[in-house]
């Protein structure tokens, strides 16, 4: 049996909170499951987060495995940096794990002036070749595209057919 640490969503609708769940990977989102190890809620401002931390390091020692949103979830509090510490043999009593999760910044976009254009990223700078020659002032226009006759419509085929 493959045991994931993953979210289990619970909360009312349009606000969720999740709980940190060690289960079977097989099992549905909000499925059956082991072990709960923890919680955290995203509405809030900052974003809180608890979690057992022994019993996560218990699961970690069996072989489960972390979804990608848990493994950044974990990053981001230090558990994921004290785990690898551990594995190495390292002291761990002085890291301690943040109850909250830092806020990211949104990138405001940037809106262009009036009359203000966006200059071009500059071209590669090519080896030192002989000058172009200047262009002429006015440019020949295009030679027209030779004219194709047009198919014959399907009834003229019908009355040649007909003949």
């Amino acid at each position: 049996m493959a045991v994931t640490i993953r979210l289990r969503r619970t909360g009312a609708k349009k606000r969720p909170t999740f709980r940190f769940v060690a289960t079977d990977s097989r099992m549905p989102r909000d499925g059956r499951f082991i072990e709960i190890l923890g919680h955290y809620n995203p509405i809030e401002k900052p974003a809180t987060l608890g979690v057992k931390e022994e019993r996560v390091y218990y699961w970690l020692k069996q072989g489960a495995a972390t979804s990608d949103t848990v493994n950044g979830l974990f990053k981001q509090i230090g558990l994921w940096k004290k785990w690898e510490m551990m594995k190495k043999g390292e002291d761990v009593s002085q890291v301690a794990l943040a109850g909250q999760i830092k806020e990211k910044t949104k990138k405001k976009k940037r809106k262009a002036k009036e009359g203000e254009t966006v200059a071009p990223a500059p071209a590669a700078a090519a080896p030192a070749a002989a000058p172009t020659p200047p262009t002429p002032a006015s440019p020949t226009p295009p030679a027209p595209a030779p004219e194709t006759p047009a198919p014959p419509a399907p009834e003229a085929e019908d009355k040649e057919k007909k003949e």
